[in-house]
């Protein structure tokens, strides 16, 4: 296992305190949507040609926030306080004021192989942690308390909200954010099973939406039912934007990944379709790209822009909310794979790599958190 390192940049160390914080054939239609305009950032180990830095919707320097974190796979903010969970670990880690990383606790009985482990977190208002994690029957999402102080947090006892959702060694979803409605949405893989995803009675290769106690909220698109939209092939990340878009990335299979935007009971194509297909029975991405250049991962929504950050394509990706076909990419190959992203409390912009996760190229200090600067913020 890794050993966490302490934070090498000032700058960051002040923020933390001061701020207290699928498949068609390649001959689709689709082939001619736009696709990302090249990397901004300089090359790092094993990358092309320096390329000029920040620009758009990002400024400054990046900068470590930590680093040596062991297969990472999302990071929150609970409040101010910065909390990551570990895949293969179970491990919930408290980013500290000064960059070293603490474990919050574990959580229990996590079935650990290929893609399943310890995935994403949500925090609301109540000071409490949802964790979307493989169990022995499953995935499943759980709530834990969160007990103590900044720079002393631990877990509570788990609650389980929702198990029984589909689980394999592929395709787990794993992604859970709350949205600005106040309702926890879950995305939710097919678990290598195709059929689920066109299968309402079946929650595998949908984005769920339910209340902070795991209920059916009663304007939830299928009456008794969770499913907020389906026909999903591997949903990794979502976000909103400030007029309430929602955002979500999703691994394809050979041909297209995608970025939708989602709408209540949508059928966004799986197995049937993958990527644009000029289907009147499906729900197009707004943006696709070949999976080689992307496998998009985690998202945040932050000053019109959609980030996403992106494993197989290692790059961070821009996207315009009122241009959504656009995109700009920053910093490909420097940093590898890229798992998540995320605003930090003093409205920077923080990625996460995901290098260790048995894929990628391991770098020195990897796995890390990385801040750069948002254009736009006040």
């Amino acid at each position: 296992m890794s050993a966490h390192r302490r934070l090498t940049a000032p700058a960051v160390i002040a923020a933390l305190v001061t701020a207290l914080i699928g498949c068609t054939s390649a001959n689709d239609p689709a082939a001619a949507i736009p696709t990302s305009s090249g990397s901004l950032g300089s090359a790092g180990p094993g990358g092309g040609p320096a390329a000029p830095g920040p620009g758009g919707p990002l400024t400054g320097t990046p900068v470590d926030v930590t680093t040596g974190l062991d297969a990472p796979w999302s990071v929150v903010l609970a409040g101010a306080i910065p909390l990551v969970s570990e895949r293969d670990t179970g491990r919930i880690l408290e980013i500290t004021a000064d960059g070293s990383a603490r474990t919050v606790g574990t959580v229990p009985s996590v079935v650990t192989g290929g893609e399943g482990g310890t995935l994403g977190m949500a925090v609301d208002d109540g000071r409490r942690l949802y964790v979307y994690s493989t169990g022995p029957e499953g995935n499943r999402i759980q709530r834990f308390s969160l007990l103590g102080q900044q720079g002393s947090l631990a877990l509570g006892p788990p609650e389980t909200i929702l198990d029984g959702l589909p689980s394999a060694t592929i395709h787990n979803g794993g992604r859970i954010a709350f949205g600005p409605d106040g309702m926890l949405y879950a995305g939710v893989g097919d678990a290598g099973e195709r059929s689920r995803a066109q299968d309402l009675g079946s929650l595998g290769g949908k984005i769920l939406r339910m209340t902070p106690d795991g209920a059916v909220p009663a304007d939830n698109p299928f009456p008794g039912s969770l499913v907020y939209s389906y026909g999903h092939r591997n949903v990794q990340g979502f976000g909103w934007a400030e007029d309430g878009t929602m955002f979500a990335s999703e691994f394809g299979q050979n041909t297209w990944d995608e970025l939708n935007v989602i709408e209540p009971g949508g059928n966004y194509g799986w197995p049937v379709v993958e990527g644009i297909a000029g289907d009147a029975r499906f729900l197009d991405p707004v943006q696709q790209w070949r999976p080689a250049e992307a496998s998009p991962s985690g998202i945040a929504v932050a000053d019109g822009t959609v980030f996403i950050a992106n494993l197989r394509g290692a790059t961070l990706r821009a996207v315009p909310v009122d241009d959504p076909t656009t995109s700009r990419d920053y910093f490909t190959h420097e940093y590898g794979r890229l798992r998540d992203v995320a605003v930090s409390p003093d409205h920077s912009l923080w990625f996460l790599t995901g290098n260790t996760d048995s894929r990628g190229t391991v770098r020195p200090g990897d796995d890390r958190i990385v801040s750069i600067g948002l254009a736009d913020a006040s």
